[in-house]
Protein backbone atom coordinates (compact mmCIF):
# COMPACT_ATOMS: atom_id res chain seq x y z
CA UNK A 1 0.00 0.00 0.00
CA UNK A 2 1.52 3.30 -0.81
CA UNK A 3 0.86 5.74 2.08
CA UNK A 4 -1.06 8.76 0.84
CA UNK A 5 -0.19 12.40 1.35
CA UNK A 6 -0.53 13.97 4.46
CA UNK A 7 -3.25 16.23 2.65
CA UNK A 8 -4.79 13.47 1.51
CA UNK A 9 -5.00 12.17 4.58
CA UNK A 10 -6.27 15.08 6.64
CA UNK A 11 -8.44 15.78 4.10
CA UNK A 12 -10.39 12.10 4.63
CA UNK A 13 -10.14 12.85 8.54
CA UNK A 14 -9.50 10.48 11.79
CA UNK A 15 -11.48 7.24 10.81
CA UNK A 16 -9.60 7.26 7.51
CA UNK A 17 -6.24 7.89 8.94
CA UNK A 18 -7.05 5.45 11.48
CA UNK A 19 -8.10 2.55 8.48
CA UNK A 20 -4.90 3.81 6.62
CA UNK A 21 -2.77 2.87 9.85
CA UNK A 22 -4.57 -0.35 10.87
CA UNK A 23 -3.91 -1.14 6.66
CA UNK A 24 -0.63 -0.27 6.47
CA UNK A 25 2.41 -2.71 4.75
CA UNK A 26 5.03 0.17 4.34
CA UNK A 27 7.31 -1.78 6.31
CA UNK A 28 8.43 -5.02 7.64
CA UNK A 29 7.14 -4.03 11.63
CA UNK A 30 3.54 -5.28 10.58
CA UNK A 31 4.41 -8.54 10.17
CA UNK A 32 4.91 -8.88 13.65
CA UNK A 33 2.90 -6.33 15.56
CA UNK A 34 -0.17 -7.95 17.30
CA UNK A 35 -1.64 -4.49 17.76
CA UNK A 36 -1.14 -1.14 15.55
CA UNK A 37 -1.34 1.51 18.41
CA UNK A 38 -3.35 5.06 17.49
CA UNK A 39 -4.32 7.52 19.92
CA UNK A 40 -5.53 8.16 22.88
CA UNK A 41 -7.00 10.98 24.54
CA UNK A 42 -9.19 14.27 23.06
CA UNK A 43 -9.70 15.08 19.59
CA UNK A 44 -9.03 18.28 20.09
CA UNK A 45 -6.29 18.52 22.93
CA UNK A 46 -4.42 21.80 23.23
CA UNK A 47 -0.97 19.39 24.07
CA UNK A 48 -0.41 16.77 22.19
CA UNK A 49 2.63 14.16 23.68
CA UNK A 50 4.84 12.35 21.03
CA UNK A 51 6.15 9.04 22.02
CA UNK A 52 8.84 6.75 20.79
CA UNK A 53 7.20 3.24 19.55
CA UNK A 54 4.53 0.82 21.38
CA UNK A 55 6.49 -1.19 23.67
CA UNK A 56 4.85 -4.84 25.05
CA UNK A 57 1.46 -3.48 26.97
CA UNK A 58 1.26 -0.77 24.02
CA UNK A 59 1.33 -3.97 21.70
CA UNK A 60 -0.83 -6.32 23.37
CA UNK A 61 -4.00 -3.33 23.75
CA UNK A 62 -3.36 -1.16 21.02
CA UNK A 63 -3.38 1.65 23.39
CA UNK A 64 -0.24 3.91 24.16
CA UNK A 65 1.21 4.26 27.34
CA UNK A 66 -0.48 1.69 29.21
CA UNK A 67 2.48 0.30 30.71
CA UNK A 68 5.54 1.29 33.40
CA UNK A 69 6.17 4.66 31.17
CA UNK A 70 2.32 5.11 31.02
CA UNK A 71 1.83 5.32 34.38
CA UNK A 72 4.55 7.96 34.56
CA UNK A 73 3.66 9.43 31.66
CA UNK A 74 -0.09 9.57 33.61
CA UNK A 75 1.94 10.98 36.54
CA UNK A 76 3.48 13.75 34.51
CA UNK A 77 -0.10 14.89 32.84
CA UNK A 78 -1.41 15.16 36.39
CA UNK A 79 1.37 17.48 37.44
CA UNK A 80 1.15 19.31 34.63
CA UNK A 81 -2.58 20.12 35.71
CA UNK A 82 -4.19 18.41 32.79
CA UNK A 83 -7.82 16.85 32.09
CA UNK A 84 -8.11 14.51 29.63
CA UNK A 85 -9.87 16.61 26.99
CA UNK A 86 -6.84 18.67 27.47
CA UNK A 87 -4.29 15.99 25.62
CA UNK A 88 -3.81 13.71 23.29
CA UNK A 89 -0.76 10.62 23.27
CA UNK A 90 0.52 9.07 19.67
CA UNK A 91 4.07 7.42 18.64
CA UNK A 92 6.40 7.89 16.14
CA UNK A 93 5.63 5.05 14.58
CA UNK A 94 2.29 2.45 15.23
CA UNK A 95 3.98 -0.54 15.43
CA UNK A 96 5.97 -2.09 18.08
CA UNK A 97 9.50 -3.14 16.62
CA UNK A 98 11.09 -6.21 18.04
CA UNK A 99 12.54 -6.60 21.40
CA UNK A 100 11.50 -3.07 21.99
CA UNK A 101 15.21 -1.98 19.35
CA UNK A 102 14.91 1.87 18.37
CA UNK A 103 12.87 2.66 15.59
CA UNK A 104 14.88 2.28 12.41
CA UNK A 105 15.12 5.66 9.73
CA UNK A 106 13.01 3.92 7.36
CA UNK A 107 10.18 2.79 9.62
CA UNK A 108 9.96 6.48 11.22
CA UNK A 109 9.91 7.63 7.75
CA UNK A 110 7.09 4.97 6.52
CA UNK A 111 4.95 6.54 9.41
CA UNK A 112 6.05 9.79 8.91
CA UNK A 113 2.56 11.34 6.89
CA UNK A 114 0.35 9.46 9.98
CA UNK A 115 2.67 11.49 12.67
CA UNK A 116 1.76 14.53 10.59
CA UNK A 117 -1.43 14.15 9.87
CA UNK A 118 -2.76 13.12 13.23
CA UNK A 119 -0.78 16.37 14.49
CA UNK A 120 -2.68 18.59 11.94
CA UNK A 121 -6.23 16.88 12.79
CA UNK A 122 -5.59 17.42 16.33
CA UNK A 123 -4.35 20.68 16.18
CA UNK A 124 -2.34 21.15 19.39
CA UNK A 125 -1.31 24.39 20.21
CA UNK A 126 1.77 22.84 22.14
CA UNK A 127 3.79 19.33 20.66
CA UNK A 128 5.82 17.88 23.86
CA UNK A 129 8.32 15.48 21.97
CA UNK A 130 8.79 12.89 25.06
CA UNK A 131 13.14 11.96 24.19
CA UNK A 132 15.15 12.25 21.08
CA UNK A 133 13.83 9.52 18.80
CA UNK A 134 10.35 11.93 18.95
CA UNK A 135 12.49 14.83 18.35
CA UNK A 136 14.27 13.02 15.49
CA UNK A 137 11.61 12.10 13.81
CA UNK A 138 9.11 15.15 14.30
CA UNK A 139 12.27 17.56 13.62
CA UNK A 140 13.93 16.28 10.82
CA UNK A 141 17.09 16.72 12.09
CA UNK A 142 16.85 19.82 14.32
CA UNK A 143 18.14 19.14 17.41
CA UNK A 144 16.08 21.10 20.26
CA UNK A 145 17.57 22.08 24.22
CA UNK A 146 15.70 20.27 26.50
CA UNK A 147 12.87 21.59 28.35
CA UNK A 148 13.32 25.37 25.80
CA UNK A 149 10.02 25.98 23.61
CA UNK A 150 10.13 26.44 20.01
CA UNK A 151 7.39 28.19 18.18
CA UNK A 152 6.64 27.20 14.91
CA UNK A 153 4.82 30.44 13.32
CA UNK A 154 1.11 30.16 12.74
CA UNK A 155 1.05 26.65 14.25
CA UNK A 156 2.13 25.53 17.33
CA UNK A 157 4.95 25.80 19.89
CA UNK A 158 7.36 22.78 20.15
CA UNK A 159 8.71 21.04 23.87
CA UNK A 160 11.40 18.65 24.43
CA UNK A 161 11.49 16.88 27.66
CA UNK A 162 12.20 13.18 28.68
CA UNK A 163 10.85 10.34 27.76
CA UNK A 164 8.87 9.03 30.56
CA UNK A 165 10.29 5.43 30.39
CA UNK A 166 13.72 7.57 31.03
CA UNK A 167 12.40 8.10 34.31
CA UNK A 168 11.99 4.08 34.83
CA UNK A 169 15.97 4.15 35.05
CA UNK A 170 16.98 7.42 36.13
CA UNK A 171 14.54 8.39 38.86
CA UNK A 172 16.92 11.52 39.75
CA UNK A 173 15.78 13.27 36.24
CA UNK A 174 12.41 13.17 37.98
CA UNK A 175 12.57 16.93 39.76
CA UNK A 176 14.81 18.12 36.73
CA UNK A 177 11.80 16.95 34.68
CA UNK A 178 9.48 18.82 37.19
CA UNK A 179 11.51 22.12 36.74
CA UNK A 180 11.27 21.08 32.69
CA UNK A 181 7.22 21.39 33.37
CA UNK A 182 7.62 24.28 35.85
CA UNK A 183 9.14 26.46 33.45
CA UNK A 184 6.85 26.31 30.57
CA UNK A 185 3.32 26.20 32.26
CA UNK A 186 2.60 29.22 30.41
CA UNK A 187 2.34 27.13 27.45
CA UNK A 188 -0.09 25.19 27.96
CA UNK A 189 -2.39 26.90 31.16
Amino acid sequence: MAVRSVSELVEQGFEAVEKEILECTDCQLHETVSNKVISKGSKSPGVVFVGEAPGKNEDETGVPFCGRAGRNLDSMIEYMGLSGDDYAVINTIKCRPPKNRNPLKSEIRACKPFLEAQIELLGPKVIILLGNTAEKAFCNGEKLEWGVPKTVEGKYTLLKIYHPAALIYQRSRIEEQNALIDNNRHLWE
